[in-house]
């Protein structure tokens, strides 16, 4: 069955306009769960980001009265659930990066049978690099590269320049390219390998321009 495509603005004038419940449920099941995982880059536990957009779409339906003004209804709530999530890392601020479990680094550097484990191998060792980057940097990474969203976008819901997301940008591709050029020169590798890091540098850069 084809997931049905919501206008969201549209969405978000029924409800500011009209207190429309329906519209409001439509949004919901719309945005939910990118916003969860958007929330996740900051907190890290699931639980927390679930409560958190929750209660984001709790503040907006009772709020509604007041939020005609907002032009942008995607964006709105992507801010306002950053803001709530840096507001519950002030609260408990012994959250830290989730560190990689050791025992799976050396679970998959132990078994390589074949290309198709080298490939998958290069794929977990990415997303590590990733991981391992300023958390800035990261959070523009994942919403260019997960979210699909223009570096102009990332601009306004993290409230910097654009120039800075651009920048930003090409610091996580000069450090990646240097965390994974010693897997990807390996002679072991396949070509495929060789292809899917240039896909991922040629993504980027298509998303600057």
């Amino acid at each position: 069955m084809r997931k049905k495509v919501y206008n969201i603005q549209e969405l978000w004038v029924q409800i500011v306009e009209e207190s429309d419940s329906k519209a409001f449920e439509s949004l919901f099941y719309a945005l939910n769960p990118r916003l969860i995982k958007f929330c996740l880059f900051y907190v890290h536990k699931k639980e927390v980001a679930e409560e958190i957009v929750s209660d984001t779409f709790v503040k907006s339906w009772m709020q509604r009265g007041e939020l005609s003004h907002v032009k942008n209804a995607e964006t709105y709530l992507f801010i306002a659930v950053k803001n709530q999530a840096l507001n519950y890392i002030k609260r408990f601020s012994s959250i830290h990066m989730v560190a990689i479990d050791e025992s799976t680094v050396q679970l998959v550097d132990a078994y390589r049978p074949d290309r198709e484990m080298e490939k998958r191998e290069l794929i977990f060792r990415l997303d590590q690099a990733i991981e391992s980057l300023p958390q800035q940097c990261r959070i523009i990474f994942r919403l260019v590269k997960d979210e699909g969203m223009k570096y102009k976008e990332v601009a306004e819901i993290l409230g910097i320049s654009p120039r800075t997301v651009h920048t930003q940008l090409f610091r996580a591709m000069k450090k990646l390219n240097a965390e994974m050029t010693p897997y990807v020169k390996s002679d072991n590798n396949p070509l495929s390998i060789h292809i899917t890091l240039s896909a991922l540098f040629v993504f980027v850069i298509s998303c600057l321009l």
